[in-house]
């Protein structure tokens, strides 16, 4: 008697899993291009040849390159809590947790073309005067939230000093990571990992629990 050895055929994916992998690959191919190329390279042309789909694909799933950054940056954001979250940054004490998230946003940055196509769109936004910088200027606003969230944390638990002002503290930790950010795209020999060391160096000094 023989067996059956053949493999079971996988099963087929849904519409919805069909269409968040091609929104993923079409983001994916945006942010190479823009990395790559700058915020004008990013055409629905291009950006469908890149993923394996058509320019109609790109241009039905996000209307206008508006709103394909917009999708840019909202999956940035997706990205971010889930690195975030596998590294249970938010169990941890409110300076840890800062710091954590620091850590995590430049190794980021370092590694992934994501996230400095982030940078590029948004100098492209300010020198364009685009509508775009009020989805970015939102963007931030997430971020400075989240920072502020945490830096009030660690007053109540103690790890952060309770005379600052946590809105403004989390205003300059973001712009910290803006400036590092905007620094290593105008000069890509900048030292990242030394700036990253002195950066969490410096925040902790200046945001931890006095003694």
């Amino acid at each position: 008697m023989m067996l059956d050895t053949a493999k079971p055929a996988p099963a087929r994916r849904t519409q919805a899993e069909r269409r968040a992998q091609s929104d993923q690959s079409l983001l994916l191919a945006a942010a190479e291009l823009i990395a790559e190329e700058g915020f004008q390279a990013a055409t629905f042309e291009k950006v469908g040849a890149r993923a394996g789909y058509s320019r109609g694909l790109a241009s039905q799933r996000f209307g206008s390159k508006d709103g394909l950054i917009e999708a840019l940056i909202d999956h940035l954001h997706e990205r971010s809590d889930e690195l975030a979250a596998g590294l249970h940054i938010e169990n941890l004490p409110g300076l840890e947790a800062i710091l954590a998230s620091v850590d995590v946003y430049l190794r980021n940055f370092e590694e992934e073309q994501a996230v400095r196509s982030y940078f590029v769109a948004m100098a492209g936004s300010v020198a364009t005067l685009s509508r775009l910088r009020t989805a970015f200027a939102a963007s931030h606003q997430r971020a400075k939230e989240r920072f502020q969230a945490l830096i009030e944390k660690g007053q109540k638990d103690g790890t952060v000093a309770l005379d600052l002002v946590a809105e403004t503290s989390a205003l300059m930790v973001g712009s910290l990571l803006l400036g590092i950010s905007t620094q290593c795209l105008i000069d890509p020999t900048t030292d990242l990992p030394s700036v990253r060391e002195a950066a969490l160096t410096t925040l902790r000094r200046s945001l931890g629990a006095r003694k």
